[in-house]
């Protein structure tokens, strides 16, 4: 059961660009009940989108994308599986798309290559790998240049403190380490798509023409032109334990070497656990029956510049920590401040209660939620209920 549409209201009670945040926000939410065990949420990307210059058809190829990417991580949430695994599964979903910008849709730099970002986090080590130390928390990849599913060496890495004790890795290094986990590089060409390509070099001024390699040809243009946007994916499972997965292409045209949000922890993405503070609140959570611990995750899509300089995902967690917000509140305050400093973007969150939020400032976010039902809710533009 979804709640009413607050469209309207909102509309005639504050400016747009406020009522577009709180709207996303809501819309998100539903309220954890005993049942509700788990709860998967994804975006693929959030920016300027036009409605007007898109089609029935196109629409539905997005909403048919997310909604796979939703059932893949659904897949190993309904078996019991780890918040961790079902994040990497629908972030790999997106990564081999086209559609999104990441893997496979990844746009290009200046110098015509596509260097590739993810990271992942958890509020806790999975419960299927107790050794890791709770200190661990994530890591990080950047300027990759051969790997096909980015999300999934950033798993490999995290689970591997011997291999890679560090939080940070780039390039060559890291890809080197992925091979002993069967991830086999791919060649550059494989990130090739004509769309991204006529992109990045009309962004340039430059002539389409010829392709740099032979094959794909289409000319769809994606809803999201000249993209800052990143897939992400941020999971809760039956452990209580909550994982945050993204991954990017990074900006159009950025220069060749630049590292953006998303391998940057606190950025562009956070998983934490805590406990509430104050005799009170911890008595007035166990009698609703509830832990005395939080747990959230966040993953942001957008101009990660601003998600850097903001330090958007882990001031998302302190506001929740300590002013002791609503996951739902803490969002909307986040995306309100990048708006405010001329940040496009938007945010996926969710805590160990199963309380979402979707928030953006742009005119769309791709942006799905899947829970214990199985039902794939998906979304794309700004005034866009899930459905």
């Amino acid at each position: 059961m979804m709640p009413p549409n607050t469209a309207t209201s909102l509309h005639e009670k504050s400016p747009l660009l406020e009522s577009k945040t709180k709207r996303q926000s809501r819309w998100g939410w539903r309220k954890s009940t005993q049942e509700e065990h788990y709860v998967l949420v994804i975006h693929g990307g959030a920016g300027t989108m036009s409605r007007f210059r898109s089609t029935p058809e196109l629409r539905i190829k997005y909403k048919t994308a997310l909604s796979g990417a939703l059932q893949a991580g659904y897949a190993v949430l309904k078996d019991g599986g780890e918040a961790m695994d079902a994040a990497v599964a629908a972030v790999s979903y997106m990564e081999d798309c086209p559609l999104f910008n990441s893997g496979k849709g990844a746009v290009f730099n200046t110098g015509g290559k596509n260097e590739l970002e993810s990271s992942i986090m958890l509020s806790k080590p999975p419960s299927t790998h107790p050794e890791i130390p709770s200190s661990r928390r994530g890591f990080g990849l950047t300027l990759l240049t051969h790997t096909r599913n980015p999300s999934q060496l950033a798993r490999a890495l995290y689970l591997d403190p011997k291999a890679a004790p560090h939080t940070f890795l780039s390039g060559a290094t890291a890809e080197d380490i992925g091979k002993d986990y069967g991830l086999e590089p791919v060649d550059e060409s494989y990130f090739f798509t004509a769309a991204r390509w006529r992109e990045h070099r009309r962004g340039l001024g430059l002539p389409e023409e010829p392709f740099p390699y032979p094959g794909d040809t289409d000319d769809t243009l994606p809803l999201d032109q000249l993209p800052t946007g990143t897939v992400g994916a941020v999971a809760l499972d039956v452990r209580g334990c909550i994982a945050a997965v993204t991954s990017t292409g990074g900006r159009t045209n950025k220069l060749v070497g630049r590292i953006g949000d998303t391998p940057s922890m606190g950025s562009g993405f956070w998983a934490e656990e805590w406990s509430v503070q104050g005799k009170f609140r911890q008595l007035w959570r166990k009698v609703r029956g509830k832990s005395t611990k939080v747990a959230m995750g966040v993953s942001g899509t957008g101009d990660g510049d601003y998600f850097i300089r903001l330090n958007t995902a882990s001031t998302l967690a302190s506001l929740m920590k300590n002013n002791n917000e609503p996951v739902e509140d803490a969002a909307i305050s986040c995306v309100d401040a990048l708006r405010v400093d001329g940040g496009v973007g938007g945010v996926i969150a969710l805590d160990d209660q199963g309380h979402v939020a979707m928030s953006l400032n742009c005119s769309g976010m791709y942006r799905g939620l899947i829970r214990e039902d199985g039902q794939p809710l998906t979304a794309i533009f700004d005034d866009d209920e899930l459905d």
